[in-house]
């Protein structure tokens, strides 16, 4: 007697016209249709800009306005100028992006870590003023940045050491776009640290483990998405910094940083500036950006949106 063999079902092919969308309804071809066009629509409007500066920057004919997204003789000319000396001063653009990757650097390691051990004392102490002091933060957040030009300015300037002048250094800078950039990492992980269960910190507790351990073995892991957006943030601020470097380094060629080196190329007529150079620096510019952005993407989208659901 042989023993019946068992057949799989065979898989059903679903065609394109019945198609679902997260919500089970079925989607129409047409609907389809219109839907692609619509994401091609808008991602034509977003790769437009970035395929035109790359166009630009491979122009040899240093035009401010080219007829083609692919000129005729496209070459890495304007790249090489560009790393070599971008702009009349004698300082090279691997010094500009050191100085601009340490500003980077220091905001972004600031505003982390100082801001999660404020945002930590906000979401898991109770103290006198606590309610008060969070809607202070969240008044300094509506300033614009402009407004505190000034007197960071000479708060700055007024710290000296010998011949060292904070006002006149990137670790000023550092330290001014930090305190811009503390009230939103506050905020931000505030709101995150007060979705992860006190129970956690309770049963590390009761295992015998102190508040600092509590707070670096368990609610420091929990919080990494929300800690890689901060720090994203601090890096962009940082790296795209100008006003602020502008005013307090300027007249020190060997400080200044990228943002200040590509206004330098701007010509006071359109016809005097290198637009293949400026387009070049540009590109050079967005690079580390979008690589750091890379890096983090998972985070990125659970930091930001499970991070607003509580204040």
């Amino acid at each position: 007697m042989t023993t019946p063999v068992a057949v799989a079902t065979p898989a059903k092919v679903r065609p394109v016209a019945q198609a679902r969308t997260g919500s089970g309804r079925s989607l129409k071809l047409g609907n389809q249709l219109l839907l692609q066009l619509l994401c091609l629509a808008i991602g034509s409007t977003v790769l437009f800009p970035i395929v035109w500066i790359v166009g630009m920057s491979l122009d040899p004919r240093n035009i401010a306005r080219p007829d083609s997204l692919i000129p005729p003789g496209a070459n890495f000319a304007a790249y090489g100028r560009v790393l070599e000396r971008p702009t009349l001063n004698p300082v090279s653009f691997f010094q500009l992006a050191l100085n601009s990757l340490t500003l980077a650097v220091i905001i972004s390691i600031l505003s982390v870590g100082l801001g999660v051990l404020a945002a930590y004392a906000f979401s898991r102490m109770k103290f006198r003023g606590r309610e008060f002091m969070m809607l202070l933060i969240l008044a300094v957040l509506m300033l614009p940045a402009v407004a505190t030009v000034g007197p960071l300015y000479i708060s700055m300037n007024r710290i000296a050491v010998g011949g060292f002048r904070l006002g006149g250094s990137l670790l000023g800078v550092a330290l001014a776009v930090t305190s811009t950039q503390l009230p939103f990492a506050v905020w931000n992980m505030k709101g995150y640290l007060d979705t992860i269960p006190k129970e956690l910190e309770e049963a590390a507790t009761v295992d015998g483990a102190s508040r600092f351990q509590t707070f670096y073995k368990v609610v420091l892991p929990l919080a990494t998405p929300v800690l890689a957006v901060t720090a994203l943030f601090g890096f962009i601020a940082g790296w795209t910094e100008f006003i602020l470097a502008q005013v307090f380094v300027v007249g020190d060629p060997t400080q200044w940083t990228l943002a200040i080196a590509l206004n330098a190329l701007v010509g006071q007529y359109a016809g005097s500036t290198p637009w293949s150079t400026f387009a070049a620096f540009a590109v050079l510019f967005a690079l580390p950006v979008m690589i750091v952005y890379l890096l983090l993407q998972k985070w990125i989208v659970s930091g930001l949106t499970v991070g607003g659901i509580k204040g």
